[in-house]
């Protein structure tokens, strides 16, 4: 239980599906609430798909590239970083390459679930990494279900924000939003942080091994 609160908390922090809030309802201003709904769970499909595929086989890629655990985890701290960066400065959508041009494209799209909600909004190289990570430092395959139940678990939240986000933007505000994300940012940034010095420890301990 305790390592999947913790994964949980985890990936939550890196997904920051509050921090999409004002993004989703902004794609969204001329959507009925049935299409909204629809719209918030579809994306939540997606998500999980896309994390569930990138854990289960993103490994191969490590491994036909030829890339070490220790690599991972400091390219992989070095991105979580980054995003904690962007978060802690109020600059979520910045972070998830939501510029105006791409706004703009996603205003005209007949469906935004796939693109760019579930990526780059949700799912992105921060929360990528991540799960790739604990694939690799996580052979015993129960612990691996516990990890996949923790995506779904983060993909049902995910979904449950969405669908809330009327709601959620009236009580918070974007002012409110905004300190949840820039709290949100800290954390991702420790998160970034820990895997970088584990990544240097651990290369340093085998180098003198």
């Amino acid at each position: 239980m305790a390592f999947f609160l913790s994964t949980v908390a985890a990936l939550f922090s890196l997904v920051n599906p509050l921090g999409a809030v004002p993004v989703f309802l902004a794609l969204t201003p001329d959507y009925t609430p049935i299409e909204r709904k629809k719209t918030a769970i579809n994306t939540g499909i997606w998500f999980i798909s896309i994390l569930l595929g990138f854990f289960l086989l993103g490994h191969y890629i490590l491994s036909f590239f030829g890339i070490d655990i220790n690599a991972l985890r400091i390219a992989g701290g070095l991105v979580i970083m980054n995003s904690g960066y962007a978060l802690l400065n109020g600059k979520f959508k910045e972070s998830r390459a939501m510029n105006k041009k791409v706004t703009n494209e996603a205003l005209e799209k007949a469906d935004i679930s796939f693109a760019p909600m579930a990526m780059p909004m949700l799912s992105g190289p921060g929360s990528i990494s991540l799960l790739l990570s604990l694939y690799l430092e996580n052979p015993e395959w129960s612990n691996k279900l516990i990890i996949v139940f923790s995506i779904l678990a983060v993909g049902a939240i995910a979904v449950s924000i969405l669908l809330l986000s009327p709601k959620l933007n009236k009580l918070l505000g974007v002012g409110g939003l905004k300190a949840i994300s820039r709290l949100m940012g800290f954390l991702v940034m420790a998160i970034g942080v820990q895997y970088i010095i584990q990544g240097v420890v651990d290369l340093v301990s085998i180098n003198l091994a």
